[in-house]
């Protein structure tokens, strides 16, 4: 962002303090109108001629650009995978709870992969457990390949929607 006496333009249109429209101003006059209020000038854009400037109160233009910056990093760490553990030998209100946590992650916009432990070489309930848990998170998410059955653990991977 351009602030101050890095704006090279001779002609600014200037918006107030308040948002009120003050028309194509001088470059010299913003900056003396700035430094009456204790204000910065803020170039806000540099695409259009005049371009359009702004008072903003001191500090202001480096809030808005740090949020500009951690917005930009949240969008930039992409979706996470969390692992929810379950055996095939869960109670009701265990697997309420299972749900729930799987909903919360995957309205946050993560990934879930649901690990159900086997118990003796029985993999029936516990294929039946994952296919279950999927069909009541549809509407949150949506399986990525086939359930996995492998060794001691049965394993689904959900993909936000």
């Amino acid at each position: 962002m351009i602030t101050n006496e890095q704006i090279r333009a001779t002609e600014v249109l200037l918006t107030g303090v308040n948002g009120e429209n003050l028309g194509v101003v001088p470059t010299k006059e913003a900056l003396q109108m700035a430094k009456s209020l204790k204000v910065d000038l803020v170039c806000t854009s540099l695409m259009s001629s005049p371009p359009p400037c702004k008072l903003a109160g001191k500090g202001a233009s480096k809030m808005e650009k740090n949020k500009a910056q951690q917005q930009e990093r949240k969008a930039s760490t992409g979706t996470k995978l969390k692992e929810i553990r379950l055996t095939s030998l869960i109670e009701e209100h265990d697997y309420d709870t299972k749900k729930r946590q799987a909903e919360r992650i995957l309205t946050a916009g993560n990934d879930v992969q649901l690990t159900v432990l086997v118990d003796k070489k029985k993999t029936d309930p516990a294929k039946q457990l994952v296919e279950r848990l999927i069909r009541d998170l549809e509407h949150c998410g949506k399986q990525d390949k086939g359930i996995q059955v492998s060794g001691k653990q049965v394993i689904a991977i959900l993909r936000a929607k």
